[in-house]
């Protein structure tokens, strides 16, 4: 059953457009956690003979000052940053890429009511080569956006601008999940018809409500999608 509100918020009939973020949204958000959190510390700690909360204590500050930005998203940049093969690095915990409860379910419907389904991630393009490699979701997509297409990242109005030349956007007939407050204020501030936060973007953290938006857990709570009138 869907969350109180939920129901009253998607007029499926009326959306032909589905926008759809990847990490925390379509994928657990632990896998990307836990390689920034801990596992690329633990590396740059072995590296240059550090204590585990040593490397953490300055990598933290170091990956802080660039969120928001789209160098936080960017593997080439870090790799510089950092002086380590992120994309290897990254391969080695790729068993922790997992999609979330009821994306399947959710894309298939989509698919077969012919709804154009696009991917919008800031993620880098050799992030996203890796996670659709593991999970197979390329074939759903009408389209994959990388914000690195575009110079710029989802929280800028500009991403925005140019992802509606790009993909003939209406603005009116699209809905958009992600898990990002900044991004979801972002497409409020654009003017996407129907907006959606994901408050449970990764398996190991509690579910947190975001404000000022309809919220669900996961996608089963958005189904059935239903047929564009």
């Amino acid at each position: 059953m869907a969350p109180a509100g939920v129901e009253n918020n998607i007029y499926w009939a009326s959306i032909d457009t589905i926008l759809l973020d990847m990490d925390g949204t379509l994928l657990d958000l632990n896998f990307d956690l836990h390689f920034w959190m801990e596992y690329l510390p633990l590396v740059y700690a072995n590296k240059h003979n550090l204590s585990h909360q040593q490397s953490k204590d300055k990598i933290y500050p170091i990956l802080r000052a660039e969120e928001g930005k789209l160098h936080w998203y960017c593997l080439d940049y870090w790799q510089k940053v950092f002086e380590l093969d992120i994309v290897r690095l990254k391969e080695d915990v790729s068993h922790l890429i997992q999609i979330h409860p009821f994306v399947l379910e959710f894309l298939t419907q989509a698919k077969l009511h012919n709804k154009r389904i696009y991917l919008v991630t800031n993620a880098h393009r050799k992030t996203l080569k890796l996670k659709m490699r593991v999970t197979n979701l390329e074939q759903y997509f009408d389209g994959i956006i990388s914000s690195h297409d575009y110079n710029t990242p989802k929280e800028d109005q500009a991403f925005w601008q140019q992802l509606t030349t790009a993909i003939n956007l209406d603005k009116q007939k699209s809905v958009f999940f992600d898990d990002s407050k900044a991004v979801l204020n972002s497409a409020k501030e654009f003017g996407i018809g129907t907006i959606v936060a994901i408050n449970k973007p990764s398996s190991k953290i509690d579910t947190k409500h975001v404000e000022g938006f309809v919220n669900i857990e996961t996608f089963e709570h958005v189904l059935p999608v239903k047929p564009h009138a």
